[in-house]
């Protein structure tokens, strides 16, 4: 058993430290939040030179918050295997509470399928995958919140309208030393990034709060398994059609 002076000088120690770091929030919220610093920049570009590779693939676990009937707060789980070759191809077999989907991206079309019921829906995207994407949420409400992970310069992406953002500290994810970013996009975004302190700078985890819409809703996401050696065939981002499988209008629904 811990000597009762240990334990008192630990809990007095750890006071301490709760108590300055605190004092530096509140100081640091008193005097509105900084710029963007050229620390958390270089983090940040140094990621987006390891995402403009030819391909890479990665897994993600993701919670959503959203409101219920009564304005509580209520989430849903997914777990996603991401698959991105540059400039336009893209797979992502999502496994969540709301079902099973896989999005398939062939450089001509995006194809959304849902196992739960079997239909399925094609919206005509040639062009990037960056463009894709943003078509894609225009016009089947597709919400992919790491798609600046995705484009086609994703340190540009990420930074867009960042109008200040700082270092928090490193922090361990898996072992690996992590800088804790914070951002902040008007009006009403803010995000925490977890990048790898280290050459190759990975995005590990993500965190966006949405201010300004009711409630507050966070996104949260974390990011593993990255395979940055990764060389898929253009027959991965093909999709055989179930058969039986309905197709569905676009312009009246996405398939769920």
């Amino acid at each position: 058993m811990a000597h009762p002076g240990f334990l008192r000088s630990t809990l007095i120690a750890t006071a301490a430290v709760c108590a300055m770091a605190l004092a530096a929030d509140t100081a640091r919220a008193a005097d509105g939040p900084p710029p963007l610093t050229p620390e958390a920049r270089e983090a940040v570009v140094q990621m987006g030179k390891t995402l403009s590779g030819e391909a890479f693939s990665f897994h993600d676990q993701t919670i959503r918050e959203y409101a219920g009937a009564n304005g509580e707060p209520l989430h849903i789980f997914h777990a996603a295997d991401v698959t991105l070759r540059r400039p336009d191809r893209l797979l992502v077999d999502v496994n969540g509470d709301d079902g099973v989907v896989r999005m398939a991206f062939d450089g001509k079309a995006l194809t959304v399928y849902s196992a739960e019921t079997n239909r399925y829906a094609t919206l005509p995207a040639p062009g990037s995958t960056e463009q894709m994407l943003r078509l894609a949420s225009s016009k089947m409400g597709v919400d992919f919140p790491l798609a600046d992970l995705l484009a086609d310069s994703p340190a540009e992406a990420v930074l867009s309208n960042v109008t200040s953002g700082y270092v928090v500290n490193t922090v361990p994810i898996g072992g690996v030393p992590c800088r804790h970013l914070f951002l902040t996009q008007p009006p009403g975004l803010e995000l925490e990034l977890w990048i790898e302190d280290n050459e190759r700078a990975l995005p590990r985890r993500l965190i966006i709060t949405y201010r300004s819409l009711p409630g507050e809703p966070r996104f949260i996401a974390e990011m593993s398994g990255w395979r940055l050696d990764a060389r898929p065939s253009d027959a991965e981002f093909t999709f055989p059609m179930p058969e039986g499988a309905t197709k569905v209008d676009i312009k009246q629904e996405t398939p769920k």
